[in-house]
C-alpha cells in the first residue's frame, strides 16, 4: 500500500508552503499573538482566496472538490507554518459535520460561505473542562430555542456560526413522561445558531494555545435551526471527529 502523496498533492503541497511562506512568517504570527486580533483576517482571506478552504468542498457547494487527502496538506503545512487562523473550527469540523448531516439547502447556504472565508464555524460541544459525556450536556432546545452555555467553544468569539449539541427536549418529551426522561440517556442533537442573533452573549477565555481563541458562549432562548435528524447529533460528531484529528493537531 502507497502512503505517498500523489504528484498532484505534493504539488499543492508544495504551493501551500511557498504561500505561507510569503503570507506568514514568524514576525506576522508574532503580530496577531501579541495583538489584539484572534487570528490574522488578512491570511484567511488569502487562503480562501487561493481555494485553500474549499479544497474538499465539493464544486457544486463552491469547493475544489478536490477531497480529504487534499485537505490534509493544507491542513500540515497550516500547522507547519503556526498560521493563526480558524481552518481546524470552520473547515476541519464545521465544514465537514455539515458535509455530513446538512440538508441539500443548508450546504446551499453555507458551504460556499466557509469555502470563501466570508462566514466562519465553530462546533460548540463542551460545557466544562473534562470528558465529554452525553450526561455532561445540559445546554436544551424546546420549542426552536436553545438555553445552556457552551466553553471552551474554539474560535467561538470570531465565529458567526455555530453547530450546537444540545439536548433535544422536544423529541424526548414527546415519548417519555417527565419521570422517566431523567433517569435516560438525553437526546442529542444538532443545532445551527446565528452568533450574532438576539439570545447569545460571547466571552473570550484564555488560552493554552494562542494561535486558537477560545470562548465562552451562553445561549438565552435563541434560535436555532435543527442540523441533521433529531437524536443523531452524537453519531454526527463521532463520524467527523474519527477522522478530524489528522486535520487539527
Amino acid at each position: 500500500m502507497d502512503f505517498d502523496f500523489s504528484p498532484d498533492q505534493q504539488q499543492l503541497k508544495d504551493q501551500a508552503r511557498r504561500f505561507l511562506a510569503d503570507h506568514c512568517d514568524r514576525r506576522a504570527v508574532r503580530v496577531v499573538l501579541d495583538g489584539p486580533q484572534s487570528f490574522d483576517a488578512k491570511l484567511w482571506q488569502g487562503l480562501a482566496d487561493q481555494g485553500y478552504l474549499g479544497a474538499a468542498i465539493p464544486e457544486a457547494y463552491g469547493g475544489l472538490g478536490a477531497g480529504y487527502g487534499e485537505l490534509c496538506v493544507i491542513a500540515e503545512e497550516r500547522g507547519r507554518a503556526v498560521a493563526p487562523v480558524p481552518f481546524s473550527s470552520s473547515i476541519a469540523i464545521a465544514a465537514e459535520l455539515l458535509l455530513h448531516a446538512g440538508t441539500e439547502a443548508q450546504r446551499q447556504r453555507w458551504l460556499p460561505l466557509l469555502a470563501s472565508g466570508k462566514t466562519i464555524a465553530t462546533l460548540a460541544l463542551t460545557e466544562r473542562p473534562g470528558r465529554v459525556t452525553p450526561a455532561s450536556i445540559q445546554a436544551s432546545v424546546a420549542a426552536g430555542r436553545l438555553n445552556g452555555s457552551k466553553l471552551p467553544v474554539p474560535d467561538g468569539d470570531i465565529a458567526h456560526l455555530a453547530i450546537v449539541v444540545a439536548r433535544d427536549v422536544s423529541a424526548l418529551a414527546s415519548t417519555l413522561s417527565s419521570t422517566l426522561s431523567s433517569t435516560l440517556s438525553p437526546t442529542l442533537s444538532l443545532y445551527l445558531v446565528d452568533l450574532n442573533a438576539a439570545g447569545v452573549q460571547r466571552a473570550t477565555l484564555p488560552s493554552i494555545d494562542p494561535t486558537r481563541s477560545q470562548a465562552r458562549i451562553s445561549f438565552s432562548q435563541a434560535e436555532v435551526e435543527p442540523l441533521g435528524a433529531p437524536g443523531a447529533g452524537r453519531a454526527s460528531v463521532v463520524a467527523v471527529f474519527g477522522r478530524a484529528p489528522g486535520l487539527v493537531a
